[in-house]
């Protein structure tokens, strides 16, 4: 079995910003720079069959290039059970398009719909037990956050397995968007 994602890669330069706002939430696990993503589709637990199938299916997308930029900062959960904070990911037609895409190619690899409604972030910490106060004073500070635009020419298929740091990633293909 292997767990598997498809995301785009934030660009160093971007996440240099990122990683100056990750402070203010005692106890936080903040994710390194090179774990920065925005996942396009959450492929879960698969057998190397069905992930051979994926690949095929990532391999047909075709899709132009776009450029995409971070905006606003929030959280998931609620309350005691505030669970990570983000970077918000600016509307994008484009970006809406390719994650339809993926969605489509891991339909065709035989995985179950995607429920969840998609939303588009860079998760910048995980929390458990996180004070509400600091969680909410965090985003207050974060909020106006706004990147410069960055291009994504192309995306990729991670793997996703656990450490005592947490979550850690390796790109295992990569697939590039038209110019």
């Amino acid at each position: 079995m292997i767990r598997l994602f498809t995301a785009i890669a934030i660009p160093p330069e971007i996440g240099q910003g990122l990683v100056s706002r990750q402070h203010g939430i005692e106890g936080a696990r903040w994710r390194p720079i090179e774990a920065f993503h925005i996942t396009l589709r959450f492929v879960g637990d698969v057998q190397e069959p069905v992930a051979d199938d994926l690949d095929e299916a990532l391999m047909e997308i075709d899709a132009p290039a776009f450029d995409l930029a971070l905006t606003r900062a929030g959280h998931f959960g609620e309350g005691a059970d505030i669970h990570a904070v983000w970077a918000g990911v600016e509307d994008s037609a484009p970006l809406r398009r390719l994650q339809k895409a993926n969605e489509s190619a891991a339909r065709a690899a035989g995985l179950k719909p995607e429920t969840r409604v998609y939303t588009p972030h860079v998760t910048l910490a995980y929390l458990k037990r996180a004070a509400v106060p600091e969680v909410g004073a965090w985003i207050q500070a974060n909020n106006l956050l706004r990147s410069p635009p960055f291009r994504v020419d192309r995306f990729g298929l991670y793997s996703s397995w656990q450490t005592s740091e947490g979550s850690a990633y390796r790109l295992e293909r990569e697939y590039l968007l038209d110019a």
